[in-house]
């Protein structure tokens, strides 16, 4: 398994653009993943032009006898929820940029060692763009001439993936965790969260000085809390959590990124 510190990179030199659809929360087989969503989006995101997707945790229920959920509650046992995500996934795995581990199935990982979104990855031959506690990627986009016969990006973008933890019950705790942890990692563009199924994109913006070239600018990072793709109900409810966000196939939160010269920037829709 390769180390969270190494960097993946992809380049799409050919492209003027390219989106990313981050994916998390999807808790395949549980009795409250809306599955038919799923199943719907895996088959309209092959039809789309440049367009990929980051795999962020929590992709199969995996509850277990500790778990904070009950197996009961899941409609197929653990070892085949994983073989049910490598189904859906094996069409469009030319499509996937990175993935994570989220807390359930980080709870095999735990108890027996057993990492299943690696299971996956390996399956799928994949597990070079797994990183089991975050993902950053380096993605170039467009091309640019660097002079002496060499050519590079012409838009080049750092991200974070990692699947989160906690944040409070409400939506703007939630959004303070994920915006004061995207301030520790210098020149990132994008932070990629999950966990909390509650959607949200924001802008925080920070000041940066350069001391080489005596400019002051102001620079944003996009900040994503990706929704899930489950119903409210279950132990959400009774523990009066707020109902989450729950993803719409034909809406999907989306991050397009330009490989235009001087037009290097991150258009979040939703």
């Amino acid at each position: 398994m390769k180390d969270s510190f190494e960097l993946i990179q992809h380049n799409f030199p050919e492209a003027d653009a390219i989106t990313i659809l981050p994916v998390s929360d999807l808790h395949l087989k549980s009795i409250l993943c809306n599955e038919r969503e799923w199943a719907k989006f895996c088959s309209w995101l092959p039809k789309q032009k440049n367009t990929y997707i980051i795999l962020n945790g929590d992709m199969i229920n995996n509850n277990t006898r500790s778990s904070v959920g009950s197996p009961f509650d899941d409609i197929m046992r653990p070892r085949d929820q994983k073989k049910a995500l490598t189904e859906y996934l094996e069409p469009i795995k030319h499509l996937i940029l990175c993935s994570t581990i989220g807390n359930h199935e980080a709870r095999s990982e735990k108890d027996a060692d057993d990492d299943p979104m690696y299971d996956v990855m390996c399956k799928l031959d994949l597990e070079d763009i797994y990183r089991q506690d975050g993902a950053f990627l380096k993605i170039g986009v467009g091309s640019a001439d660097k002079g002496n016969g060499r050519t590079g990006a012409e838009n080049t973008y750092l991200l974070y993936v990692t699947h989160g933890a906690g944040g409070g019950v409400l939506t703007g705790a939630t959004v303070n965790r994920n915006e004061r942890f995207s301030y520790v990692i210098e020149g990132l563009d994008g932070l990629i969260v999950g966990h909390s199924h509650k959607g949200a994109i924001t802008k925080p913006g920070r000041i940066v000085v350069d001391l080489r070239t005596n400019t002051i600018t102001r620079r944003k990072t996009v900040v994503v809390s990706s929704e899930s793709w489950q119903s409210f109900g279950g132990y959400a409810m009774r523990k009066m959590l707020n109902p989450s966000g729950e993803i719409d196939a034909d809406n999907p939160q989306t991050l397009i990124l330009s490989g235009i010269r001087d037009k290097r920037n991150i258009k979040a829709i939703w």
